[in-house]
Order: structure tokens, then sequence, then C-alpha cells
């Protein structure tokens, strides 16, 4: 074991958060905590959600405006975090809105190959949190993910 290394601070460069426009309470959480390291550590803050597909029923996905509509709807979460994120002193906040299956393959396949993020942080899903169900995004990122991850309770 290297114990100059040990020393070292670890600090990440670039953090990604994920938020969920159907879970408020684990986003909230999450931002406040990706806020608080993107301002200490002065570095770009991502801020994702990804429009998932199986949030529009087969009748709806045959109407472009109804898509159209929850397009804009996911853009404006988006765009209502980054707000707060400016408005707490982050100097770099850029919004991404991403669509497709499922989201943890997205943020995955897509999102962190184009944002380069070094750092992580998802909610714990509160609205499942006692569901058997697959619907844990964040424990699933935290064991896929090529990058550190943090899933804020």
């Amino acid at each position: 074991m290297d114990s100059s290394k040990m020393n070292e601070p670890l600090i990440y460069r670039r953090i990604l958060l994920t938020v969920d426009e159907d879970d408020n309470t684990s986003s909230e959480r999450a931002f406040r905590y990706a806020t608080t390291l993107a301002r200490d550590y002065d570095v770009p803050l991502g801020i994702v959600s990804v429009m998932e597909s199986e949030d529009i029923n087969i009748f709806d996905s045959l109407t472009p405006s109804k898509i159209q509509a929850k397009r804009r709807h996911v853009e404006q979460v988006v765009q209502d975090y980054v707000k707060l994120a400016e408005t707490s002193g982050i100097k770099d906040v850029e919004p991404l809105v991403y669509e497709g299956g499922d989201v943890d393959d997205v943020i995955l396949e897509q999102v962190i190959p184009d944002f380069k993020p070094d750092l992580l942080v998802t909610g714990a899903d509160t609205e499942f949190a006692h569901s058997k169900i697959a619907g844990a995004i964040g424990p699933r990122l935290a064991r896929k993910a090529p990058i550190s991850v943090i899933v804020v309770r």
C-alpha cells in the first residue's frame, strides 16, 4: 500500500445527478447532496432525467402531441432543478434530457459516455422502497456503472 496516495484527497471533477420526475423525495435528497459537492468542489454538474417509454401507454404513444407534452414536462423538471442549482451558487450546470427504454441502460450507455462524469449521484427511489420489483434504479446503477456512484436515501 502506497501511504502517500492514501493521504491524497479524492476529489470528483464532473458530477452527474439523476432526477426522476415521478419521485420528488428521492430526487430532492440526491439534488441536495450533488449540489453541495458541486459547489464545494467548484465542478460542473450535469442534471439528467430520462423520459421513460413505460410511462407512455400504447394509445398515447400513437399521439405525437401527448409524447411532446410528456417531453416538455420532463424538460421543465430538469430546468427547474438547473435553476435551483444555479441559485445555490453552482456556476456550471448542464441540463440533460434523454429518451429511451430502461432508464439505467440509457444512463449507462448514453448519458455517462456523453457527459463523462466521474461521480454519479442518484436517489434511492423512495416511491418504491418497499417494492420487490426491479424498480430501484439507484442500486442497479451502483452495481453496473463504470464510475463512482452515491445512492442517497
